[in-house]
């Protein structure tokens, strides 16, 4: 049986996230870009939503994120999807922040320790403060490449000195990474290669995932953790991404998350279920410039006698970014229920990030074609869509780079199953 209804639970959890949507994101945009009196430095931008945040946590957003048994309150990807539809269908940079602490928390519910869970959960299972939790990946010279054999691969290493590993590096673009005041997020699950711990060719056979917390930070020398900078965005302009480096900084031998030859395995699964949550950010983004395109539609007549509605032009286009958004969703759906599930179910996830996020930035744009030159207007919310739009392709495992490259090698396996996440295996 084929079933795209939602449960009963479903809807409420739905109708939950939108309500909390239009209640603490719906204004976020015009607290982090106020008029009149801009922020004098970018990361105030992102420490401006910390109140959102907060809200976030006291509804229980953050523990949401993390699984039931675990102690959290989280359900399969199917209602993560859902959470962040809504999410995106209303604002995305303070939305980015509260699902970027999600993706933080990933490799440690996937590999910690029954010890790790007890020692790293507590502060986003408590419902106070404002923890954040950021997946450390991205270097300056570039990722995409980071376990490719006989590559120079990550150049962030770590090497065990007693019962303590030192963490040298530089990593960018990590979500929530420097935390709100510069000094650490208070989780970060930071990938770096283990010197010695495999043969200099195997790059993958080094790769290991250490935690570090913010007390980790605060017991090493100021210089060992450093914030070189904060780059600015043309989208998603209150995200925390900086560029932040490592330098002999110290942590003890328990924060070891995943050993070497067991790191690049933890964060290719976290990014792939985070892959059809990007999806679901394109769906969001497409649902808003839908819902602005036909409203307009239906109340400008630009010169004409008739609404622009009644216009095939204007009709087609919106045709076209309304097929697109219902057919990521669907996609999306699939792809976070087949994960875990099925086989090949890792395609359908690259799938709908390539198809979701390459459809929102062709909608967004469909969309300022659709009204015009008034589009291009400030005060018109289609040029700051295309904005935060633009990033999905590249973000998150990049289109071309990350997510292609792994379909193109599941095609190419020799067991591999086209329709099996659909009619299930051949036999």
């Amino acid at each position: 049986m084929i079933d795209f209804e939602l449960s009963p639970e479903q809807l409420a959890l739905r109708n939950a996230i939108r309500s909390f949507a239009q209640a603490n994101l719906k204004s976020a945009r015009s607290v982090y870009e106020p008029q009149g009196v801009p922020f004098t430095k970018w990361e105030d931008r992102f420490r401006s939503t910390q109140p959102i945040y907060d809200n976030a946590v006291k509804a229980g957003l953050i523990k949401a994120q993390i699984p039931k048994e675990l102690g959290g309150m989280g359900g399969p990807l199917v209602e993560a999807a859902l959470v962040v539809e809504e999410f995106y269908a209303v604002e995305t940079s303070a939305s980015l922040t509260i699902l970027g602490s999600g993706l933080g928390l990933t490799p440690l519910i996937m590999a910690g320790t029954p010890e790790q869970h007890q020692r790293f959960f507590q502060p986003f299972l408590d419902g106070t403060g404002s923890p954040l939790a950021s997946l450390v990946f991205s270097e300056p010279g570039g990722s995409a490449n980071f376990s490719e054999p006989g590559a120079p691969g990550l150049e962030t290493v770590a090497k065990l000195q007693g019962e303590e590993y030192v963490i040298s590096g530089e990593k960018i673009w990590a979500t929530n990474c420097s935390g709100w005041d510069d000094r650490g997020a208070d989780v970060q699950c930071v990938l770096c290669r283990i010197i010695g711990s495999a043969p200099a060719e195997d790059v993958r056979g080094q790769i290991a995932i250490i935690i570090v917390t913010r007390d980790d930070i605060a017991n090493n020398d100021a210089g060992a953790y450093s914030v070189l900078s904060h780059p600015e965005t043309i989208g998603h302009t209150a995200v925390n991404g900086p560029h932040i480096r490592f330098q002999d900084l110290r942590v003890p031998k328990s924060n070891l998350l995943a050993p070497p030859g067991k790191g690049a395995d933890v964060v290719e699964m976290a990014f792939t279920a985070s892959a059809a949550l990007v999806g679901a950010m394109g769906v969001g983004i497409m649902r808003k410039a839908f819902d602005h395109v036909l409203a307009w539609a239906k109340t400008n007549h630009r010169g004409s006698k008739e609404a622009m509605i009644h216009k095939q032009s204007v009709a087609d286009l919106l045709i076209k970014i309304k097929t697109r958004c219902e057919a990521t969703r669907a996609l999306v759906w699939k792809a976070a229920h087949c994960f875990g599930r099925t086989k090949f179910g890792a395609e359908l996830c690259y799938e709908a990030k390539i198809f979701g996020s390459e459809s929102a930035v062709d909608s967004v744009m469909d969309a300022i074609n659709l009204v015009g030159v008034s589009a291009y207007s400030r005060g018109q919310p289609l040029g700051d869509l295309l904005n935060d739009a633009i990033v999905l392709p590249i973000f998150d495992g990049g289109n071309v780079g990350v997510r292609r490259r792994q379909i193109e090698a599941i095609f190419a396996s020799e067991s591999y199953d086209a329709w099996e996440t659909t009619f299930g295996p051949e036999t």
